[in-house]
């Protein structure tokens, strides 16, 4: 036997007969093929993300003419409730404009809610009752939208998201609570206020409308990653403002025999070892060492961590279920944050084998251009923390080769070049494995013009062919085009378009 210096697997030296050789070798090939083979466009999803807007603004039949022809869009995902400019609205403010729509932002009138009827009934069990959009009028995403696309014989599916304002009527009474006791821009999880609402959204989807299926999206972690930055943008992050600590929080914490008195003490603890790091005071023994000795001292820490997790999951379950109990053919799925590309933390929390059992289908984040920019930011923060004495580049390479991505560009180039269509093959092939012996669809989700800071990169139509195509060959079963069609420029649509039709 030879050592493999590479990987340090023992090798076998025997030799193998020309038959062996020959059969083995057209095994590999016919396996090579069916792996990065392209499918047929046929049997899979191309959806595409939209918001009310793009239809008010544009009519209805031309944007559906727009989405078919440019980008061979069969499914839309119509983003029906968010109080957020990530899948709603124009244009964000101070971003070009895209080559259709409205050639004005909405500054001075987006709000945000619900874009199509609310039915009163639903809501009977939740303080959140108020909340149909205003800004577009009397206009009806579901009521305009679905007759005209199911004519072309488009499927439909409701896409909401985790997202309020702080000035929606009753929403102070489902807030989550920091660690100091205040209410939080973000609502909890455990909170029956909350949960009741969820199900009251999707019961109200599954009577009322002729759906084929239902998205929900919550970009959200717990007080751990939290507190440490663990995300892009996270330097701007208070590790005092970290959730959730309300009283559903603690009475459930305690039932599961975790101390709420040493979990506040461990966050308080962590607050000021994040707050000294930010500001470059070194402790005797390094960032690394130092975070471990508060885990080790307050495991409680961890613990925190996973409940709000958990109750994450647990939320996936109750809206899988209300669903199902009433239209059991309906589809249900989840959109999973874009950290799930940078954070190893978050990646951990994301086992797709628990997320499966009450998912149809998965929207896998896998934004191939935006994420150059949004790695860098994550790198800048928990390089002030956590990983404070590890030079950014160094950290970065660490971080390359711990979520499994091949040769993407450095530190320094990086922001500016966004990842490749590797990333993307990569990704979804490592989703499509997590996923192995499960009935989950494995849907990723395709940067199109998320806007970026000038000077970094910015989407092409053959960087947006390239990462659908490499989606399918790595197996997807299909693709949404992200985030919302009114920021998208129609030549990058049309890459995916060109994508989908080499597929055929």
């Amino acid at each position: 036997m030879v050592q493999d210096g590479a990987a340090g697997h023992e090798q076998p030296t025997e030799k193998l007969t020309r038959r062996e050789l020959v059969a083995g070798t057209a095994a590999m090939m016919a396996s090579a093929t069916r792996a990065d083979a392209a499918p047929e466009a046929k049997e899979k999803m191309i959806g595409i993300q939209a918001g009310a807007v793009s239809f008010a603004d544009e009519g209805v039949e031309r944007v559906l003419d727009i989405v078919q022809e440019r980008g061979g869009v069969n499914t839309l995902f119509l983003a029906s409730f968010t109080y957020g400019r990530g899948i709603a609205g124009r244009q964000v403010p101070g971003q070009p404009l895209p080559d259709h729509g409205k050639q004005e932002y909405d500054t001075g009138t987006f709000h945000g809610g619900s874009y199509t009827a609310v039915h009163p009934q639903y809501f009977r069990d939740t303080p959140l009752k108020d909340f149909r959009a205003p800004e577009l009028g009397s206009f009806d995403l579901f009521a305009e939208v679905l007759p005209a696309s199911r004519k072309r014989g488009m499927k439909n599916l409701a896409w909401f998201e985790d997202v309020f304002r702080t000035d929606v009527a009753g929403v102070e009474q489902v807030q989550e609570k920091d660690l100091h006791g205040r209410n939080a821009a973000t609502l909890c999880l455990n909170n029956p206020g909350y949960r009741n609402f969820l199900l009251g959204v999707v019961e109200d989807y599954t009577r009322s409308w002729e759906l084929d299926g239902i998205m929900w999206g919550s970009e959200r972690q717990g007080a751990f990653a939290n507190a440490l930055g663990s995300r892009a943008g996270g330097r701007t992050s208070d590790p005092g403002r970290v959730t959730c600590f309300c009283e559903f929080c603690r009475r459930k914490a305690a039932q599961r025999g975790m101390s709420v008195d040493r979990a506040v003490e461990g966050f308080g603890e962590l607050e000021k070892f994040v707050r000294a790091s930010r500001k470059g005071e070194r402790p005797v023994d390094g960032y690394y060492v130092e975070l471990w000795r508060l885990m080790l001292r307050y495991p409680e820490l961890l613990a925190w961590e996973n409940l709000w997790h958990d109750s994450l999951r647990e939320t996936y379950q109750a809206i899988y279920e209300k669903v199902k109990s009433i239209n059991p053919s309906m589809g249900v799925g989840w959109h999973i944050w874009h950290n799930n590309s940078f954070s190893p933390i978050y990646r951990t929390e994301q086992d797709l084998a628990r997320i499966a059992p009450h998912s149809d289908f998965l929207k896998m984040v896998m934004y191939h251009n935006v994420a150059g920019e949004r790695m860098v930011s994550y790198i800048d923060s928990v390089s002030q923390v956590q990983f404070g004495d590890v030079p950014k580049p160094e950290l970065l390479e660490f971080h390359y080769r711990v979520l499994g991505y091949g040769k993407e560009p450095d530190y320094a180039r990086l922001a500016a070049t966004g990842f490749s269509s590797d990333y993307v093959y990569r990704e979804a092939k490592r989703a499509r494995e997590g996923l192995t012996g499960t009935q989950t669809k494995l849907w990723p989700g395709i940067d199109i013009d998320i806007p970026t800071a000038a000077g970094h990169s910015k989407c092409t139509p053959r960087g947006t062919r390239d990462a659908v195509v490499a989606a399918f060959r790595a197996g997807a079963d299909g693709v949404i085009l992200s985030r919302k069609y009114s920021e998208m420029r129609l030549d990058n649509l049309s890459g995916a378009g060109e994508a989908v039709r080499s597929l055929t």
